[in-house]
């Protein structure tokens, strides 16, 4: 155990060093003396009341709908993806799944407050934040934007909301190589992984100045510069496709090659222990990714109220979907392929919620449902990795099918509400389909680079130190065992 904290503490030194912090140091030049004396003494015209206009208040409908909705993606984590990741491996590993995604979620909770929040939520450059919020230094008193002008929430409740995307992506990469890996290698991968790809990634994607930063037409390039790169680019992410499905399922098919296939994998049956606790997992998480999606409008109003119906409505397609196409292809419908069609329609939903209509939820979910059956089978087989969850094909596969669809879907001639074009006005529009379809495909192929670079890196590196993957004799016991000395059933 002290190997594992001397590499988490390095890990986390890291972070610290790693970060990139861009200081802004351009100066607003006038075309001329005399015009700047000018526009000076309109300044001094002003009347003094438009100086002191009052800060915005949050409301406490907006701030209870938040805090709602953080509880919900706290329950996704634990205990829904627990039981349901749990339910899918073999009884004598049961134990051993619940624990790491315990003890991952509570691990990046803790490094989200420390630097996490920091390095994805503060202004620094195109690829990471700074260090403004450090230890949460500053957050206790301020505001955050929402995607209204003059609409704020309290930015402990954005840091916690937050928090929980994050511990919640990093517990989906664990399915991937479930069964067989060492607890203390999980937990040093996790941070590292955490740091360079789960941080700047989100920043990439998601962070901005927001909406009141846009006073004027003047200063609109000069913000967007300050922004992160995929969001300068203008792709739509409503609630994580590529910061955390696309993230983490490349993660996911990385560290499933490098830790290698389970002994006897192809060769013996492994079938879910125990589908009833993978069937409830799957239900709560159908509950929470309500919490997850429609709270990424930050507001109770109505962009939450689409991002809810069509949270709603592409699951239960995704659903009927699968289980059409099992029956169709292998001859019976199954509870876990009807579980996994559920993951599957949240999964391609996430990045659309709030970005499409109703017409774009059928299509998404419908076709998530196909897709991503396709993805744990067919392409499955291609790969030849023993993705033992399934991580890769529902998740980066569902989130790069999300991603893309977006793109065409958020189109108003398609149902979909558009998207702002001019931050100053608030003024919505679209471009083109074919457009938004090439910024989406950047913003998933960027995600796929970086994700996967950084996970192989990660996970070499603990290969190199302290080592993947158990003994032999630890993984024919099991890891219930073999790692933590319990058994999730006693007879």
């Amino acid at each position: 155990m002290k190997r594992l904290f001397a590499w988490l503490a390095m890990a986390v030194c890291m972070a610290f060093t790693g970060a990139v912090l861009a200081q802004d140091k351009a100066a607003d030049k006038g075309p001329d003396k005399p015009a700047a004396a000018a526009e000076a003494k309109k300044d001094e015209a002003k009347p003094a009341a438009a100086a002191a206009a009052p800060a915005p208040v949050p409301n406490k409908g907006d701030v209870s709908w938040m805090l709602m909705c953080t509880a919900l993606v706290i329950m996704m984590s634990v205990p829904a993806l627990a039981l349901f990741y749990g339910g899918m491996v073999r009884s004598k590993n049961a134990l051993s799944v619940l624990m790491q995604v315990f003890v991952v979620f509570s691990l990046v909770t803790v490094l989200w407050c420390i630097y996490g929040y920091s390095l994805a939520f503060t202004e620094g450059n195109a690829y990471f934040g700074g260090m403004d919020r450090l230890f949460l230094k500053g957050a206790g008193d301020a505001m955050a934007a929402t995607f209204s002008k003059g609409v704020v929430i309290p930015e402990l409740v954005f840091v916690a909301f937050q928090a929980t995307f994050a511990a919640i992506t990093c517990c989906l990469i664990l399915g991937a190589f479930a069964e067989r890996a060492k607890f203390s290698a999980v937990l040093v991968f996790i941070v590292l992984w955490f740091t360079f790809s789960y941080t700047p990634i989100a920043h990439m994607v998601w962070y901005w100045m927001g909406p009141d930063a846009y006073t004027d037409p003047k200063v609109v390039d000069a913000m967007n510069a300050k922004a992160g790169l995929i969001w300068q680019w203008g792709a739509l992410d409503f609630a994580g496709g590529t910061v955390v499905h696309i993230n983490a399922g490349i993660a996911g098919l990385v560290g499933a090659y490098l830790v290698g296939k389970r002994i006897g994998y192809g060769k013996e049956a492994m079938p879910a222990h125990n589908l009833p606790l993978t069937m409830i997992g799957a239900s709560l998480l159908w509950v929470g990714w309500f919490g997850f999606n429609a709270g990424s409008a930050l507001e109770a109003g109505s962009s939450a109220a689409l991002a809810f119906i069509n949270t709603y409505l592409a699951t239960a397609c995704a659903v009927l979907s699968w289980s059409l196409g099992e029956a169709l292809f292998k001859g019976k419908p199954t509870m876990l392929g009807g579980a996994s069609g559920a993951v599957a329609g949240l999964v391609a939903i996430t990045p659309a919620a709030g970005n499409v209509g109703i017409a774009g939820a059928f299509v998404i979910g419908l076709a998530a449902g196909l897709v991503c059956l396709w993805g744990v089978s067919g392409l499955k087989r291609l790969l030849g990795a023993d993705d033992s969850l399934d991580v890769f094909g529902v998740h980066a596969v569902g989130g790069i099918l999300g991603a893309l669809l977006t793109g065409v879907f958020n189109a108003p001639d398609l149902g979909g509400p558009g998207f702002v074009t001019d931050w100053v006005t608030a003024k919505t529009g679209f471009t083109s389909i074919a457009e938004q379809l090439w910024v989406q495909a950047k913003a998933v192929g960027l995600t796929i680079l970086w994700s996967g670079t950084v996970a192989f890196v990660a996970f070499k590196l603990v290969d190199l130190t302290i080592g993947l993957r158990v003994t032999e004799e630890d993984e024919r016991e099991g890891l219930d065992t073999s790692a933590h000395g319990e058994a999730a059933y006693r007879m």
